[in-house]
């Protein structure tokens, strides 16, 4: 079974996936990490996340287990994440790995922008999980303030807002729901509410 969640940043489409998968048994893909990772390698190297044969190159050297995850939440990746992710060459390296994971027996499940689209449109079921954009502010800026780190509310949501216009207008592998997918908008849910709604859609199927 392969299940695709895809949605914008802080929707809560990684945490519902790794329910998911914890309660059917299945591997999970947080498909935006292998990005993250990209990314975080371009800025080591010195290159601009806009410089699209650097970011070729930084993907060529991924290993799943290239840095720990501190490293890669933080604000200057995640801005560095979304540029590199738009790179046509990029995607065509990632696209594999991905695809790997997915086909590997008994199944996977996968957040990402571009599941349910492009990587995985065979998916067994498909989710496309939302929030509006001020909640998914308030989340990221809760999320700094517990790892210690510094953040203000309104550069927060600025910088979400410009990076759902990034993914959606990007000419490769737009963000956007799969026809066939669930909407699951957790504006005014919490997560054992959002999980308990995809689990009766994924065990009904």
């Amino acid at each position: 079974m392969i299940i695709a969640v895809d949605g914008p940043a802080a929707s809560g489409k990684g945490t519902l996936a790794r329910r998911l998968a914890a309660h059917l048994g299945l591997a999970y893909l947080d498909t935006g990490a292998i990005y993250r990772a990209i990314a975080l390698k371009v800025l080591e190297l010195g290159g601009s996340p806009q410089d699209e044969e650097t970011a070729v190159m930084a993907a060529k050297a991924y290993g799943p287990q290239l840095y720990p995850d501190a490293l890669l939440r933080t604000e200057a990746v995640s801005k560095a994440s979304s540029i590199v992710a738009a790179h046509k060459k990029v995607r065509a390296e990632v696209i594999g790995i991905q695809r790997k994971v997915a086909h590997t027996p008994p199944g996977a499940v996968l957040d990402g922008r571009d599941i349910g689209t492009i990587v995985c449109p065979d998916a067994e079921v498909k989710f496309y999980v939302t929030a509006s954009p001020e909640e998914r502010a308030r989340r990221r800026w809760r999320e700094l303030q517990e790892r210690g780190q510094d953040g203000i509310y309104a550069d927060i949501l600025e910088e979400i807002v410009r990076r759902d216009e990034r993914d959606r207008t990007r000419p490769v592998a737009p963000l956007k729901a799969a026809s066939d997918a669930h909407l699951l908008d957790t504006t005014s849910l919490d997560i054992e509410a959002t999980f308990q709604a995809a689990r009766r859609i994924v065990d009904g199927r």
